[in-house]
């Protein structure tokens, strides 16, 4: 035990005197700032780690680490000084937090507690140290998980590419949403095939080999543009590569070595390729980066805006407080649940009848925590037949939100599969299904609560965060209107008939959640 605690006293004997109360109270606000939302680190830990499209942020921490001690020297000579405009930024990043957490949006709460962390050091620390160390706490960004978003329209762009160059190699093949018809079979570019985890992964990467090796922000925006392109055409290439195998050694053959060969070995390749193509171009060496914005300190507006200082003691109190103000807001906003009907049921719809829910494949949307489902068919005189699926909440928060990604029609380990989107409508999202490569089924969604009727997740996000913050208690709904289509229907029509049936959808959902 000596030797590791000599080396402790080592490694503090170093810091300068002016240094010492400030880091002490650094950690003491960090560590005030993650008992406050440990969820969200948890959350982030456990997509680090169990996602492959985020394993790459496990690195994240120590190349930020590498990038400030390597402006150790440089900041020896400086003198840490608390600044009152943070708390501006402080206060923003913690409501930002309370926002995303009370509505569910985990990328909104993760961003807040990371850009509450940025704006400490620039509260206890200075504009001065701040702007010494602008770039590794901008890449503190990149702790946040996000790209699941990007999924569909990814998975697009990859079929687009995949048979371009299918028709390219000679392959006759035909395509519907993200399905390829080949001589060789059916081939789907699923959510895994759509490159998110190599884009993710190249943009964290890129941006860092952008700073530490380029000068030139010419280079450095043409290097960010082709990092960003280049996987996602790469990922093209890669998923086309999966049927030009098939079609003379077979499906099993190209799948196996597809999962030998591509995955992180492609990626690394190609990662590769991209350094070696822009070595010779670099123009920094990433030895001798020292402090960002040098010379901003010799400026006479940072001047005068370094000089809003504020006292230690009162910054450290302040911060104190103003975590214990959302500590509270958050514990109040969190338990507001509306009150529900111990029962619903699906209501009768003129011009229509309930019939037996058969459908050809079963199809059962997924609403996670929801206190009431309700599942069933309507047929009108002329044969239309509509899937009615209806899912009430009391409250929107982690475990039970209606627009949470993999919510809705499309439910994981079924024969269905997302095949492309639907036309655009002005109070639902709409998607096409496909099982077993033949049967089509469109679903369109909607959300309401309260005023707000609409198919954007957003919106709903928005409406939910505006009910918790106000303290009212009002319940959502998610509304999911389907059709199959065959040779004597038409799901578009089917599904505006019955919508024209039902009138104002808010109002029929309320009837049916008894609020009205």
């Amino acid at each position: 035990m000596p030797l590791p605690m000599a080396r402790v006293g080592g490694i503090l004997s170093g810091i300068p005197d002016q240094w010492r109360v400030p880091l002490v109270r650094l950690a003491l606000a960090w560590t005030a700032i993650f008992a406050l939302t440990y969820r969200d680190w948890l959350a982030m830990f456990d997509q680090w780690w169990n996602i492959s499209t985020y394993n790459h942020i496990l690195l994240v921490p120590f190349i930020i680490g590498w990038l400030v001690y390597d402006r150790r020297a440089h900041l020896r000579d400086m003198t840490p000084e608390a600044w009152w405009p943070g708390f501006v930024a402080l206060g923003s990043a913690l409501f930002l937090w309370l926002l995303g957490s009370l509505a569910g949006v985990n990328t909104a709460s993760q961003l807040g507690v990371v850009v509450a962390l940025q704006a400490s050091i620039l509260t206890l620390l200075g504009p001065r140290v701040a702007a010494a160390n602008l770039f590794p706490l901008l890449y503190m960004l990149f702790l946040v998980p996000f790209g699941d978003e990007l999924v569909p329209t990814l998975q697009m762009i990859t079929a687009d590419l995949v048979i371009a160059f299918t028709h390219w190699s000679g392959i006759p093949a035909v395509i519907d949403g993200v399905f390829i018809d080949t001589p060789a079979g059916l081939f789907e570019v699923a959510e895994a095939c759509s490159g998110v985890k190599f884009l993710i992964a190249m943009l964290a990467l890129g941006t860092l080999v952008a700073y530490c090796c380029f000068k030139s922000w010419k280079r450095r925006v043409l290097f960010m543009a082709v990092a960003i392109a280049l996987p996602i055409f790469a990922n093209g290439v890669r998923a086309w590569g999966t049927i030009y195998i098939a079609q003379s050694q077979g499906i099993e053959f190209a799948e196996g070595f597809d999962h030998i060969f591509y995955g992180w070995v492609f990626f690394a390749l190609v990662v590769a390729g991209l350094l070696a193509a822009s070595w010779r171009f670099f123009d920094r060496d990433p030895e001798d980066m020292g402090v960002d914005l040098p010379n901003v300190g010799k400026q006479q507006w940072f001047a005068h805006i370094a000089a809003l200082q504020i006292g230690v003691n009162k910054a450290f109190a302040a911060i104190a407080g103003m975590l214990i103000l959302f500590a509270g807001w958050h514990a109040m906003a969190s338990r507001i649940e509306a009150d529900l009907p111990q029962s619903i049921a699906l209501p009768q719809v003129n011009g229509w009848e309930q019939i037996e829910y058969a459908p050809t494949v079963e199809w059962s949307p997924k609403a996670t925590g929801a206190d009431h489902r309700l599942l069933g068919r309507y047929r009108n005189g002329d044969g239309n037949e509509v899937d009615v699926f209806i899912a009430l909440y009391s409250a929107q928060e982690e475990g039970r939100e209606a627009s949470a990604y993999g919510e809705g029609a499309l439910t994981m380990d079924t024969p269905w599969r997302w095949l492309a989107p639907g036309d655009a409508m002005e109070n639902a999202s709409s998607e096409y299904l496909l099982a077993y490569g033949h049967l089509k089924r469109l679903a369109q969604t909607s959300f309401h609560t309260a005023d707000v009727t609409t198919g954007s997740a957003t919106k709903l996000k928005l409406a939910n965060m505006r009910d918790r913050l106000l303290l009212q208690a009002r319940p959502t709904m998610m509304l999911i209107l389907s059709a199959e289509e065959s040779d004597t229907q038409n799901p578009v029509q089917s599904i505006a008939t019955f919508r024209q049936s039902i009138g104002d959808e808010g109002e029929w959902m309320d009837r049916i959640a008894a609020l009205r």
